[in-house]
């Protein structure tokens, strides 16, 4: 029995499970089949990095104090973060991996920390 390429439809010679004539066509094959699916994850990985990057410049100690300002005009995305930590007394934390923020004194002023990776 003759196969022929998923990709291209040319004859495929060579293993009887060969799906692809080349790395090529197999790479352009798998681009389009997961092109759609892949895109949302794509850009909450590039907003979280940007959102990352931004708390890591602010925070390059273990604790800061900055401004909600400061986070906008930076571009911070404040609906993007990777985990919540709760404390016993109820303080909400928001991490970007292990960089944190902690809203204070009614939304103006963030709390930064950076959490000590075990």
């Amino acid at each position: 029995m003759e196969k022929s390429c998923l990709e291209c439809g040319t004859r495929i010679i060579g293993r009887a499970d060969k799906k692809f004539c080349n790395d090529s066509c197999r790479n352009s094959y798998n681009n389009k089949f997961n092109k759609d699916s892949k895109n949302l994850v794509r850009n909450i990985n590039n907003r979280l990095r940007k959102n990352y990057r931004i708390l890591e410049m602010l925070n390059p100690g273990e604790k800061t104090k900055t401004t909600k300002v400061k986070l906008t005009s930076a571009d911070f995305d404040f609906n993007y973060f990777t985990s919540i930590y709760t404390t016993k007394a109820g303080t909400v934390y928001y991490f970007v991996y292990d960089q944190g923020y902690l809203p204070i004194e009614g939304g103006e002023y963030y709390a930064l920390v950076k959490r000590k990776v075990k």
